[in-house]
């Protein structure tokens, strides 16, 4: 495993909750960190933009007292997501409350840059870019990135088309810091199969959707429940960027997710557009067949440790 630089040697067990458009929230971000996994949500979530404010408050000092009441168990550090593309012009603002609060790590998607960068590691925290393909990855440690979110196929959201193992593969070839990866993880088990792999820490997104603490329609969370790997399409319809999302959210927005038509990726909008089309279309990852009910997010976190420990027990 990699040498972990900052807040990253300090998370208890190898989880990164991945950043989920509209649904992360203080009270998700929270529920993930005390389970001892790194709870995340995007800037963006925060509307209007001088929320983020409170919600960084909210956030650290619930943390910090719960560290302080649990010092032999200590909470996980929290992250937050920034969307580093021109359609985002919250991105000066949103990075000086993450200065303010000193975020323990900053996850950039959708473009590196060296500014950003900087500002995390002004204050010490550390910068996790999610890239799907090998070119990206290598643009972004160029540009100061401090570790990689490997996105293989599978994913929720905005998701790669490469295998696990190919990504994982070429990025180990000649990058030895922090690599997280995600693609349809969703159980201990898979988690294990992904440090085997040579990743740090497991991503997941998806799985935590259908926890009581997401802000997420209970319709929703059932749907997740209720589907399977069957269940999702990938496209770049709704946003300008492919992910996968699934079929009868799409199906009850009217559309066909057999026949969907190709997006302008120049017209990429991660701004109100956006936030109202992911209302009605839910992405969601391929993973979510080990998704059997809805329940508490340290409750989801307790059974992948003990699935994680179980499975490390029979090799």
């Amino acid at each position: 495993m990699s040498k972990l630089p900052g807040a990253l040697a300090r998370i208890p067990f190898p989880v990164i909750g991945s950043p989920l458009f509209i649904i992360s929230n203080p009270k998700l971000v929270i529920a993930q960190c005390q389970a001892g996994v790194v709870g995340s949500m995007p800037a963006l979530n925060a509307r209007p933009k001088e929320q983020l404010d409170d919600w960084l408050a909210e956030i650290t000092e619930t943390l910090a007292d719960y560290d302080a009441k649990h010092s032999d168990a200590p909470s996980a550090p929290f992250a937050i997501n920034q969307i580093v593309h021109k359609s985002n012009d919250r991105l000066e603002h949103d990075m000086a409350l993450c200065e303010k609060y000193k975020v323990p790590i900053i996850i950039t998607s959708l473009g590196a840059r060296e500014d950003v960068n900087q500002s995390a590691h002004s204050y010490g925290g550390v910068v996790m870019h999610d890239i799907i393909n090998n070119k990206f990855a290598h643009k972004a440690i160029e540009k100061g990135a401090d570790g990689l979110i490997a996105v293989a196929a599978g994913a929720g959201g905005h998701a790669g088309e490469k295998s696990p193992f190919a990504l994982i593969q070429e990025i180990r070839q000649w990058f030895d810091g922090p690599v997280a990866l995600s693609g349809s993880i969703a159980s201990g088990q898979a988690i294990l199969a992904a440090r085997a792999m040579g990743a740090d820490f497991a991503y997941i997104g998806s799985a935590f959707i259908a926890t009581h603490e997401a802000r997420a329609a209970e319709e929703y969370k059932q749907m997740i429940v209720d589907s399977n790997s069957d269940d999702i399409v990938y496209s770049n319809l709704f946003t300008g960027v492919h992910g996968n999302y699934l079929k009868p959210s799409i199906r009850n927005a009217g559309l066909d997710p057999e026949n969907l038509p190709e997006s302008d990726p120049s017209k990429m909008n991660f701004g109100g557009d956006a936030k109202k089309a992911w209302k009605d279309i839910w992405g969601c990852g391929q993973g979510i067949g080990a998704v059997d009910k809805i329940q508490g997010a340290g409750e989801l976190v307790a059974r992948f440790k003990a699935e994680y420990a179980a499975a490390k027990a029979a090799l």
